[in-house]
């Protein structure tokens, strides 16, 4: 019987380091060819992720260009896509999440007629301007998808709500399996400014920042709060890896730059990301993988957006959303760093995210749909 071939599309950092541990578990598979094509919708911060799981693509469409637009990048994996696809001759595209990259490579397979599998499926907040284009992206892929692998029942009640009744599955996340094979208490990072950082001296308040939805005043309003949180409270530093937009690093530059015992450092790769998220006291991030990976390593989360398709995280008290107002994230920042007890409610919290066994699961639904297995897997159930 010959293997199915089975191609994983993905571009961005997030989307590869959810992705990674996929491809990997995918390659194990006696009856699976696992296939690897990035778009590299993000060249820089792809790269640094691929080279710490060791991954290297079959297809590589480097679609990445100074300022590019959402129509240039759908456009470009579109076109792309096309060749990619003719040549490997797919039986399964894998997608993820909700990234342009997620969304054309959907609709590139559905115009070859080749089935789609959707990872990390079912997320919504039900306003299509937020987060933009992220949540117009996964509701389309979600009209022209065949599988779904939601990571939590809530997920897949979304979809169910949607009238999505076939190939749905609850898996767990596979950032939880990431971590499982990135974090380490011997690691060493290569950002050398990390290796000197006063952990258990200092509160560490690991920041990020980016989302298109938050440029302007709402990112005015959030580094003018992270401004005043370390002028008040001298018992913490800031780390925070700017994204590379240009408009992010304007802001950082307007706002930030300058603060008291505020590191400003370039983007880290995914082990070093995860390890310094080991190390810190609280996280505070427009990020939507953050509020899944800190959880999962005890880490209370802000979330600084006005809403979040993630409400597992803030049911189970691992999460809060600060939004972008400057008062407000000072104020629940402050409590978390001056009352142990507030802090401890956070931190104690169960992660609703996953075990580290959604790759397994995800690859063992794969199998099923295509007759290579009897029985269908078992759903992630949380417990």
């Amino acid at each position: 019987m010959d293997k199915l071939r089975i191609m994983s599309v993905f571009g961005t950092r997030p989307e590869a380091i959810k992705m990674a541990p996929l491809v990997k578990e995918l390659s194990t598979r006696e009856d699976i060819e696992s296939i690897c094509c990035v778009t590299a919708q993000h060249r820089q911060m792809l790269d640094s992720v691929l080279e710490v799981f060791d991954l290297k693509p079959d297809w590589d469409l480097d679609i990445m260009t100074p300022r590019q637009t959402l129509s240039t990048i759908t456009s470009k994996c579109l076109t792309g896509m096309d060749e990619a696809i003719d040549t490997l001759k797919p039986n399964l595209i894998l997608v993820h999440g909700d990234t342009s990259t997620t969304f054309a490579g959907a609709l590139s397979a559905f115009y070859h007629q080749v089935p789609v599998g959707h990872v990390e499926a079912g997320l919504r907040t039900y306003d299509k301007y937020s987060p933009f284009p992220e949540e117009m992206n996964r509701k389309l892929v979600s009209a022209i998808a065949d599988l779904y692998f939601c990571p939590t029942i809530n997920n897949k009640n979304n979809l169910l709500r949607e009238g999505i009744t076939q190939g749905l599955f609850v898996t767990g996340n596979t950032v939880i399996d990431a971590l499982k094979t990135t974090v380490r208490e011997d690691y060493h990072f290569a950002t050398e400014e990390l290796n000197h950082l006063p952990y258990g001296e200092k509160k560490i308040l690991l920041v990020t920042c980016h989302r298109r939805e938050n440029y302007g005043e709402p990112m005015k309003q959030i580094m003018l709060a992270l401004r005043q949180i370390a002028q008040e409270h001298e018992d913490v530093e800031l780390v925070y890896p700017v994204h590379l937009s240009p408009v992010v690093r304007e802001a950082v530059d307007t706002y930030l730059r300058g603060a008291p015992r505020t590191h400003l450092i370039d983007p880290l790769p995914a082990d070093e990301m995860h390890n310094l998220m080991a190390r810190s006291y609280l996280v505070l991030t427009d990020s939507r993988g953050l509020q899944e990976e800190a959880p999962a390593l005890g880490k209370p989360v802000l979330v600084l957006r006005r809403e979040t398709e993630r409400p597992e995280a803030v049911e189970a008290g691992t999460v809060r959303l600060a939004g972008v107002d400057q008062k407000t994230i000072v104020e629940m920042a402050s409590s978390l760093i001056d009352s142990p007890e507030a802090y401890a409610e956070m931190a104690h919290a169960v992660n609703p995210y996953g075990d580290g066994h959604a790759c397994r699961r995800i690859a063992d639904a794969i199998e099923w749909y295509f007759g290579r297995r009897q029985e269908r897997p078992a759903d992630y159930t949380g417990k």
